[in-house]
């Protein structure tokens, strides 16, 4: 992955800057396990944090490393092409686009779905759009879920939580909670909204991957194949293989490695927005 020209964008940096509160989870240790997952796979945790609880742990105010200061810079970047790339397509169909915010943790933070610990991986939180990357997670999909990891894999992520965000401004993140909320549908009937809401998140990846290449050209050989290798690692099916030895495609509710390969594909060989109704696809 190369980039043409110096642009940043805004994120704001929370390590080495203090915790926050601590995570109260029902249920012990296998709620917490849950939550983590919903991380990882890029949901929406308030369904699963509550508020209040005991101390977390706290971070010591400190310097960032090289290394860290070079992951700023990285996600910095991606986020300024991910701003410059979706003006463009909601301009195109006659929208204007309201970047979101992006935060970098570590330890533990405050976001307005919940307290937010390390190892939960990169989210999208709808009640402040808000990014929350917390960078453990990739060390940990590279070491437990076999992913390779390299920039693209990390630009994939990002643009996934990204595509919450779009789908947010579109309305679609309202539409599912409205649904959620009326108790009319089974949790088989939701598990199946969730996961073309995940996988229509993988499609605008897709989408944003094809419209930046095509504007700023940073596609190098290798990088489509390591975003394909991050989705496949958190698709259900892996995940379920590697935590109980076994796939219940019923508890999908992020899709399953080939769903979320194919739909960043298509997203990815069409460039289009309006080619990814994953709902209709997926709920007929």
């Amino acid at each position: 992955m190369k980039w043409t020209n110096d642009r940043s964008g805004n994120v704001e940096d929370r390590r080495g800057s203090g915790g926050g509160g601590g995570l109260m989870v029902g249920g012990g240790l296998g709620t917490l396990i849950i939550a983590a997952i919903v991380f990882f796979l890029g949901g929406d945790p308030s369904a699963i944090l509550s508020s209040g609880g005991n101390a977390g742990p706290q971070t010591e105010q400190r310097d960032l490393t090289k290394d860290e200061l070079q992951v700023k810079e990285f996600v910095s970047m991606v986020t300024a092409e991910t701003e410059k790339t979706w003006g463009k397509i909601f301009q195109e169909n006659g929208m204007q686009y309201d970047p979101p915010k992006v935060v970098m943790f570590e330890s533990v933070t405050q976001s307005g779905c919940g307290t937010a610990q390390a190892a939960m991986g990169p989210f999208y939180c709808p009640a402040d759009q808000t990014v929350y990357m917390d960078m453990s997670f990739f060390q940990e999909l590279q070491q437990r879920f076999g992913a390779k990891v390299t920039e693209f894999s990390i630009a994939y992520v990002m643009a996934h939580e990204i595509g919450h965000h779009v789908q947010t401004l579109l309305g679609t993140t309202q539409k599912v909670d409205q649904l959620r909320a009326s108790g009319r549908y089974s949790e088989a009937d939701m598990n199946r909204v969730s996961v073309a809401t995940e996988l229509q998140a993988d499609f605008y990846a897709g989408v944003w991957a094809k419209q930046t290449d095509n504007r700023e050209h940073i596609l190098e050989p290798g990088d489509i194949e390591s975003a394909i290798s991050a989705a496949e690692a958190v698709g259900d099916d892996n995940i379920q293989k590697r935590s109980q030895g076994y796939v219940n495609q019923e508890g999908f509710t992020h899709g399953s490695s080939a769903q979320r390969r194919d739909w960043f594909m298509k997203g990815y060989n069409t460039g289009d927005i309006r080619q990814g109704d994953t709902f209709n696809a997926l709920l007929k």
